[in-house]
């Protein structure tokens, strides 16, 4: 804490600040420059970020052979049938009569359990379980706790590994296992083990005891599905299955056309979505590098931004962030090759598809739109009903032919690297990018020229202290003098 101007009668404290105001000019100066670099490379990381967007548009999009290929199932009578295709589908028309659907066993005890039944002891239940096809057989247990009550039971048969649906009947006092799977093969033993034989006839499976089935008097055997495809019967155990790419699903008996075709309004919209996004990304990187730079507005100190109001400063900051890419030569050279990209020819085995101008898609002729892309519709769709494997060899070609999104991505790919090693990203230190080691430089030149300033504040008091001693002095020999003047009287 300092005291001046007590020998002076001068404000010494506000002149040492209007001083230092004048010796942080260059601080304040590089404290801009630090902003300007630090809005410079927020700016190209949201750059960067657009980019990858596109880059990843295209990747789970135009770039992938399967989304040319998908299928669309239309049935005839979907309550009978219904289906749908994988892409390596074959387009076919075919009729399925569903003479009977699959259905699950089912064991309904034989005797009477009542409803306040309670296991009597620990067991742990031992089955072999058999799947409705018969091609699996495995062995599961059920654990019962002691005093556990038929709910409690049910709890353990629908929760192990039986694969059941299990309930109880209060009405009729009887103990319903149905199984999961369809079937005309399924089963569920009773292993020989005493405990567990003892405690189904508890539930009612009197003959569990006698051949190790649950119940054969109170079964009702699941069946196969039984169906004709185009004329042929066959049968399988559930009612979902594959036939040649195509997953059908029996519903009921009856008879229904299955017609499997490409799926052109998926890829028609695959296409489009990746138009506007290309659009999208190109419109923002545009407007970006073509940004008024407004040299009269720097970034504001915080010395000048308690002088304006919220407002103020808002306009103030719009003007001085506009134009920290304005003709930023890695991204308009990006935008060149990509358009480069397009224009490109691809061999796909067929001379009337192999540019993007052949399936519908053309640059904009206003020189405002800055390389837009404009699709047009029609000429696309019949382009895909044409030749849909051409329309995808032109997206999707690689090796030595390489299709428009695979150049698309390796001219993206070759721009984030270079804008990464220009404004580094969210994982990489400051070293490791141009713009971050100039921060980094320019912290340095910050931090010693505020050391700077403690020294030259601490000069400028001295000189002031020096000057208010000399003052004082000068006063006492003032003050000397006249005492001596007035004692000569």
């Amino acid at each position: 804490m300092r005291i001046g101007g007590l020998a002076s009668g001068m404000d010494i404290d506000t002149l040492v600040g209007d001083l230092m105001k004048a010796e942080r000019i260059p601080l304040d100066k590089l404290a801009q420059k630090k902003t300007t670099l630090e809005w410079q490379r927020d700016d190209y990381r949201s750059m960067n970020k657009l980019l990858s967007d596109l880059d990843k548009q295209i990747f789970d999009g135009i770039a992938l052979q399967g989304k040319f290929s998908t299928k669309s199932v239309t049935s005839s009578n979907s309550s009978i049938v219904s289906a749908k295709a994988s892409s390596s589908a074959v387009n076919t028309n075919t009729s399925i009569e569903v003479l009977n659907t699959a259905t699950p066993a089912m064991w309904v005890s034989g005797g009477t359990v009542a409803a306040g039944y309670t296991a009597s002891a620990d067991i742990t239940l031992t089955f072999n379980v058999t799947s409705g096809d018969g091609k699996t057989t495995s062995a599961q247990t059920v654990d019962i706790k002691n005093g556990d009550n038929l709910d409690k039971i049910v709890s353990q048969f629908n929760s192990s590994g039986l694969g059941v649906t299990a309930f109880y009947d209060d009405q009729k006092q009887k103990f319903v296992i149905t199984k999961k799977d369809t079937g005309d093969n399924a089963s569920i033993t009773v292993n020989n083990d005493a405990g567990t034989q003892s405690f189904m006839v508890g539930l009612g499976f009197t003959d569990a005891a006698v051949n190790g089935e649950i119940t054969t008097t109170g079964k009702t055997n699941g069946k196969d599905a039984d169906f004709k495809i185009n004329g042929y019967q066959t049968t399988r155990s559930t009612n979902t299955f594959d036939i040649s790419g195509v997953t059908y699903t029996l519903q009921q008996a009856g008879t229904a056309n299955i017609t499997v075709a490409n799926d052109t309004n998926s890829t028609f919209d695959m296409i489009k979505s990746f138009v506007d996004k290309y659009n999208e990304t190109i419109e923002a990187i545009n407007k970006k590098t073509a940004e008024t730079k407004y040299r009269d507005f720097p970034p504001l100190t915080d010395a000048q931004r308690k002088d304006l109001s919220e407002k103020e400063a808002e306009l103030w900051d719009e003007k001085a962030k506009s134009g920290m890419l304005r003709g930023d030569s890695i991204l308009l050279s990006g935008l060149n090759a990509m358009r480069s990209d397009l224009y490109a020819s691809v061999n796909t085995g067929d001379t009337n598809y192999d540019q993007l101008s052949e399936i519908g898609i053309t640059t904009s002729p206003n020189y405002l739109d800055k390389g837009k892309l404009i699709l047009d519709e029609t000429k696309l769709r019949a382009a895909l009903a044409g030749n849909p494997d051409a329309v995808m060899k032109l997206f999707t070609g690689d090796g030595t032919e390489k299709g428009v999104a695979k150049k698309l991505r390796e001219t993206i790919d070759s721009t984030v690297d270079k804008i990464e090693l220009k404004a580094g990203n969210a994982l990489r230190t400051n070293a490791q990018f141009t713009l971050g080691r100039e921060l980094t430089d320019v912290d340095k030149r910050i931090s010693a020229f505020e050391d700077r300033l403690i020294q030259v504040e601490d000069r400028y008091w001295r000189q002031f202290q020096a000057m208010e001693a000399a003052i004082q002095r000068s006063n006492q020999q003032g003050a000397y003098l006249m005492q001596q003047f007035g004692g000569g009287q």
